[in-house]
């Protein structure tokens, strides 16, 4: 699902581009995208190296397919595509992995009869190829919870960043970053700050049911990150349909836009969960227990 929500949203993407005149290598960048979240997946050891392979065959097929010289706009934008739609965004999929021997949560003693019920009166394990469970862990982790609490922040961060906005929004941006302002000039301080209510309030609560260390704390402090780095996706996504002169990315979902204008509050995000749900929280339960 990954792996074809990125693809949908680089065609997306180098399409935008391709409208201001600007020709990147397209298929290469698609292809190296979608290589690093199936090595996300797979073979996580090799993850950081998809980036530097692909970057160095895109130059390769630069200097050696096109008749012509390539410029620095085709090179920038066949990067930033690979990096910004593809790096960034695949440590979603290395959070996944996280914590096969999870602890349970604070909700283990309501879910796990169901899932002990199901077990019983199904054979989905019978049916599961024997190798799957060695590559991929089932079929929740630690970081599949951390993964859910985290897109409930993002996603409740943008509806209360648009309710507050609406509400009690009179601070346009610009007051304090006339560059942000002019990207979305429809924004607020009031909704910003919103947004980081909604999120903080949702945050709070994950840390609580997934039993963080010192969880009244890191909890307001992971819904506030999540909340501006989603904004900071969603200021960048509008940054560059303001320079193609495009309202939205696409049409592929009707009425709200392309995929990109879906999930831009999404990718900014991934590394910052990535290293809380793989350093940071971890590294405090030590310290806690200590």
């Amino acid at each position: 699902l990954f792996t074809l929500m990125t693809a949908l949203g680089q065609l997306e993407y180098y399409r935008m581009v391709m409208n201001t005149g600007i020709y990147p290598a397209r298929r290469i960048s698609v292809l190296g995208a979608c290589a690093m979240f199936v090595t996300a997946l797979f073979a996580p050891n090799l993850h950081q190296i998809c980036l530097p392979v692909f970057a160095t065959y895109t130059m390769i097929w630069f200097l050696t397919m096109r008749r012509r010289t390539a410029t620095i706009p085709e090179i920038a934008t066949t990067f930033t595509g690979m990096f910004y739609l593809g790096y960034i965004p695949s440590f979603w999929v290395r959070i996944r992995l996280i914590g096969a021997g999870r602890q349970p949560t604070r909700l283990a003693p309501i879910v796990q009869p169901i899932f002990t019920r199901l077990s019983e009166i199904s054979s989905v394990s019978s049916k599961v190829p024997s190798f799957l469970p060695k590559t991929i862990h089932l079929p929740i982790t630690t970081g599949s919870n951390f993964i859910f609490w985290s897109w409930l922040c993002i996603a409740f961060s943008d509806v209360g960043g648009y309710f507050a906005g609406r509400r009690f929004g009179k601070t346009k941006l610009s007051a304090i970053s006339p560059a942000a302002g002019k990207t979305s000039p429809n924004k607020t301080v009031e909704g910003v700050v919103g947004g980081c209510v909604f999120s903080v309030i949702l945050a709070t609560l994950g840390a609580w049911i997934q039993k963080w260390p010192y969880w009244s704390i890191v909890g307001p402090i992971h819904g506030v990150s999540l909340a501006l780095l989603g904004l900071l996706g969603d200021l960048t996504a509008s940054m560059l349909k303001r320079d193609a002169g495009l309202k939205d990315f696409g049409d592929f979902i009707p009425d709200h836009g392309g995929i990109m204008d879906r999930v831009d509050s999404y990718i900014f995000t991934a590394p910052w969960c990535w290293l809380m749900c793989g350093y940071v929280i971890p590294w405090l339960r030590k310290f806690a227990n200590a």
